[in-house]
């Protein structure tokens, strides 16, 4: 990566603009995204024609970027997310070209804007407000919300027809907490009717309507693998597409409503691909690897044969691409900034694949495991050039996640800082069917656990130039859990750990979450802790704290409502009990994020985030970068 004269690299990645959550407005003439060139981050948007970008807000919209952004039906207006600092207790507001802001739905909990009504009247909107996740019809005329489900386990995927008389959902009634059904029910939430796709303990999800309202587009895992489908509600049927060898996700109709658009996995990119409806036939884009994804369904769709597709590799920015069908050429529609920085600056992944039977060589200090099944994992190297290298183990969050070939700040600023890096898509990812995804359910903290240790062993076995004094690993979410794991489980591996909005007390986890991630999240995947006590206790890394041997770094956001920040302070509390001394010379480090939830896109935190983390490891590691400054 190029040395930075007179600049710092840290804050020089960090300011790097970020673009989320593009969407295309009814007429297909504008784009709507959240944009922080200015620092702070704001809603833009793009005329599709000239180029040209106006902002729409100054200050009005969230600092973090997480949630999406909508139109209204006449494209006057963009819905957004406001929540309070990153708490995500959001309410969804509306604003104008002219900056003008007003409250459309507001609850007491997390509302998530679903879809919205092409007759410009409807939206549909998730909400915990009274306790779980279900659906809201908001009459934005009559200024009146009506309550459209009541179900015990969380309802998402919530689509309204194009006549805005009924809905589509999908939610779990079976016994069997696997299960995701599709249901559909006129919009005053009566006669809900469970179309009955897929095999039980299959997850199925509406994801489009068609243009005449008679068809949905649907996901479906039955066959493991995910597959797309079309429901056609006058016949009761569906229609299957694709070879099932790999895994698809449908994304959206296009408007002549024969075909439709979907996503592929393969390794660790993924392709777009268009499916004629009547034949079956399908090619995918003329793109080269990478990872090219969607937003809202049709909020991508820009005319009969133009869609807006995200394009990112880990050298390459995300850009938007006006993509036409028709030709299979594609234009930028918005260039991406590089700062000081070009292409070359940064590093690219390797992708190799290694076989894990869950259970590494290095010894086990918390839980004794026997071998399960051995599987090929996947995974990412990123090869930072010092000889030798140190090497920072970076878990993905989820787990249902996956780490995919895309430009990530943070990897390339470890990179810059002489760390080579190690992203495992371990058993529990996505991309590679159900099954796979299923395989952690009542073990989180084993096999999965097991395969990231084993990936850090094969990576030191095969690549000498790696320095085995120097391991760190670090994560965020279910990464900030593995990082805690591992540095329980597997200390023996590790020179530090550093763990970010991570798991640490998973009963206290349950107690104190949002009800939508405690049900679709811990019941899935670990049942209740009075069902599973002895699973929930043995497989919480604060009971082993006592194991931890390396300097750990601990960081939370304090508006953490997805894992608490009692998950931090109890992991604290406990080390401190056994004799474990805080501060940048004992054994821990702990910072609480001010103004902030689970992770943040803003600027200046990130920056925080960054110096935190870059600050313990010139303290712990010495990584190249810094002995090269001193020297």
């Amino acid at each position: 990566m190029t040395e930075l004269s007179g600049s710092d690299p840290l804050e020089a990645l960090a300011r790097l603009p970020e673009m989320a959550h593009p969407t295309v407005s009814p007429d297909g003439e504008s784009v709507a995204f959240y944009y922080n060139g200015t620092g702070r981050n704001e809603l833009h948007v793009l005329d599709v024609e000239t180029g040209e970008r106006e902002r729409w807000s100054d200050g009005e919209v969230p600092r973090n970027n997480r949630w999406p952004v909508a139109w209204a039906a006449d494209g006057e207006r963009v819905f957004f997310h406001r929540d309070e600092d990153g708490d995500e207790q959001n309410d969804v507001y509306a604003i104008d070209a002219t900056g003008a802001t007003e409250p459309v739905f507001e609850s007491a909990g997390q509302a998530s804007l679903q879809d919205v009504g092409e007759d410009g009247e409807t939206l549909l909107v998730g909400s915990n407000g009274d306790g779980q996740m279900n659906l809201y019809r908001r009459d934005l005329s009559a200024g009146e919300t009506t309550k459209l489900t009541d179900y015990d386990r969380a309802v998402r995927a919530g689509h309204l027809s194009p006549d805005c008389e009924r809905v589509a959902y999908a939610t779990n009634e079976a016994d069997d907490l696997t299960n995701e059904d599709v249901y559909v029910a006129d919009t005053d939430g009566s006669n809900p009717r469970n179309l009955d796709v897929g095999a039980t303990g299959a997850e199925v999800l509406p994801v489009d309507w068609g243009p005449e309202g008679d068809r949905l587009l649907i996901a479906d895992n039955t066959e493991d693998l995910g597959r797309c489908g079309i429901y056609d509600l006058d016949a009761d049927a569906v229609e299957w597409y694709g070879d099932l060898e790999r895994e698809e996700s449908p994304r959206c109709f296009l408007p002549d409503g024969e075909r439709f658009v979907a996503t592929r996995m393969r390794e660790a990119t993924t392709v777009p691909v268009v499916y004629d409806a009547a034949t079956g036939e399908c090619r995918e884009f003329d793109l080269p690897d990478g990872v090219a994804s969607f937003g809202w369904t049709s909020e991508r769709v820009i005319d009969e044969d133009r869609v807006l597709v995200s394009y990112t590799t880990p050298t390459r920015r995300t850009e938007l691409l006006d993509y036409d069908l028709a030709t299979d050429e594609y234009e930028r529609c918005f260039d991406r900034e590089y700062g000081p920085f070009s292409r070359e600056d940064f590093a690219d992944a390797e992708y190799f694949t290694f076989e894990s039977d869950g259970v590494p060589e290095t010894p086990a200090r918390a839980v004794d495991l026997d071998p399960y099944e051995t599987l090929d994992i996947g995974a990412l190297l990123y090869d930072s050039g010092e000889r030798p290298s140190p090497l920072v183990v970076n878990p993905h969050g989820g787990p249902r996640a996956a780490d995919r070939k895309s430009f990530d700040y943070r990897t390339q600023f470890l990179v810059h800082r002489g760390f080579s890096v190690l992203q495992v898509n371990y058993r529990g990812s996505t991309g590679r069917g159900r099954a796979f995804v299923e395989s952690i359910y009542d073990d989180w903290g084993g096999a999965e656990q097991g395969d990231i240790a084993t990936a850090v062993e094969h990576v030191l076995d095969d690549r000498e130039w790696l320095d085995g004094d120097r391991v760190v690993v670090y994560g965020g979410s279910y990464g900030g859990y593995s990082a805690y794991w591992q540095a329980v489980q597997y200390p023996d591996l590790y020179a530090g750990a550093a763990a970010s909005v991570g798991l640490t007390d998973l009963e206290d986890m349950y107690e104190n979450t949002m009800p939508h991630f405690r049900t679709a999240l811990l019941e899935t995947n670990l049942g209740t802790p009075e069902t599973n006590p002895d699973l929930y206790r043995e497989r919480s890394p604060v009971e082993h704290a006592q194991n931890l041997s390396a300097p750990l770094l601990m960081t939370h956001g304090v508006n953490d409502r997805r894992v608490p920040v009692s998950q931090a302070r109890i992991f604290r509390e406990t080390l401190l009990d056994l004799g474990y001394e805080e501060g940048e010379d004992g054994d821990f480090e702990y910072h609480e994020l001010g103004e902030e939830g689970h992770g943040s896109s803003d600027i200046d935190q990130k920056i925080r985030s960054l110096e935190l983390l870059d600050g313990f490891l010139d303290r712990r590691i010495d990584p190249p970068a810094a002995q090269a400054d001193d020297d």
